[in-house]
């Protein structure tokens, strides 16, 4: 029997306040949709993910804080022995929903930053004022004491951000720093020609985030949607030992060797569909948030059933069907590739990584264009 899964991310509705230009969202609501899990099929789904295992349960959105009764799901997924994370953009949070929060179970707040500055932001999400607004969320959940980490879409917009964002990070006494690097679905496909970078400017960014784990090991740094992390880091470090440099290994290797059960929990590259699932606010589960392709729907089936059974899942599970230069490259079993973002461009979630720029055959760098 395959693994439980080590995060479940459930969209808990589409309904949100702001209007982000990458959202996967396909049309923006401000309200609840008659379409959302009630109340009752959200703690039916919390007990079968709880059969199966303990993941992170992550309850996402849209803005989940729209939800009146995300306190009791919260508490009773707490209850159930899912370690509970919520992400939020921040700009609902003030000191009374702060101490809601932290009395509901949950262990980790995530509120998403896209730009180091209000400007930058507030462009990329679609309100102005909603800068200030996370910055006012954000210090209201330290102020309880609930870790609280930031999550950054990585685009054209701020790719030349990123020591800000870390400063940002720390300034706000931030637990982590998350990269989210853009993967052209739902909305993000109109903007994808305009907002994604290429595949070196990607391997400049992966390289900075091993760097900074290097020399500020007190912020964790995560780069998600971008698995050719891990063949940078395994790569950096054999040049560092050819050159008889001697370094800890960054806190990214020893969750991948030996992985560490935890809110920051990274074993390998891609994890759609073989560490992680997402639940769609209609009960679709998909291998990820960024991966449009239904496993299965836990109105019609059991939570069991579709992670263990799923014929989707049973194919990301096997490295050996990958396609293009990710079937051949050598770290296939410790990347893998985006396949969403694989998806995204091509319409194949096998085919080889897009914006990847390591040739296997040559284990050098090559050019290639963001999009062709």
């Amino acid at each position: 029997m395959y693994a439980p899964p080590r995060l479940v991310f459930w969209e808990t509705t589409p309904a949100c306040n702001l209007k982000c230009i990458h959202c996967r969202r396909i049309t923006i609501a401000d309200q609840l949709t008659p379409q959302d899990l009630s109340t009752t099929e959200a703690f039916k789904l919390i007990d079968e993910i709880a059969a199966v295992g303990k993941p992170v349960f992550v309850l996402s959105g849209g803005e989940p804080l729209y939800r009146s009764d995300i306190f009791d799901i919260a508490r009773y997924a707490t209850d159930a022995g899912l370690p509970v994370a919520l992400a939020t953009n921040g700009t609902l949070v003030d000191d009374d929903i702060a101490q809601k929060i932290k009395a509901s179970g949950v262990k980790r707040v995530s509120i998403s930053f896209d730009g180091a500055d209000a400007a930058t932001h507030d462009m990329f999400r679609g309100l102005k004022g909603s800068f200030d607004d996370a910055i006012r969320g954000f210090k209201a959940l330290r102020k309880v004491g609930l870790p609280v980490q930031i999550n950054t879409t990585v685009a054209r917009h701020n790719e030349d951000q990123m020591d800000k964002m870390r400063q940002l990070a720390k300034d706000l006494d931030a637990i982590g720093l998350h990269l989210f690097l853009l993967v052209p679905v739902g909305c993000g496909v109109e903007i994808a020609d305009e907002q994604m970078i290429s595949a070196q400017e990607y391997e400049r960014i992966l390289n900075w985030t091993y760097e900074v784990e290097q020399t500020d090991p007190n912020l964790q740094m995560k780069a998600t949607c971008a698995p050719h992390y891990f063949r940078v880091m395994r790569t950096r470090q054999a040049e560092e030992r050819r050159n008889g440099m001697v370094k800890e290994l960054p806190p990214s290797h020893h969750r991948q060797v030996h992985g560490h059960p935890s809110m920051h929990t990274a074993t390998k590259g891609c994890l759609a569909g073989t560490g992680v699932c997402f639940v769609s606010h209609r009960g679709e589960i998909f291998p990820c948030g960024y991966l449009p392709v239904e496993a299965g729907n836990v109105r019609d089936e059991s939570f069991d059933d579709i992670w263990h059974d799923s014929q989707l899942f049973q194919q990301l599970r096997d490295p050996e069907q990958l396609e293009g230069k990710c079937g051949v490259c050598q770290f296939k079993n410790l990347c893998s590739g985006c396949r969403a973002r694989a998806y995204g461009i091509t319409g194949n979630y096998m085919a080889e990584e897009p914006f990847c720029a390591f040739d296997p055959e040559t284990r050098s760098l090559i050019a290639v264009d963001a999009i062709s």
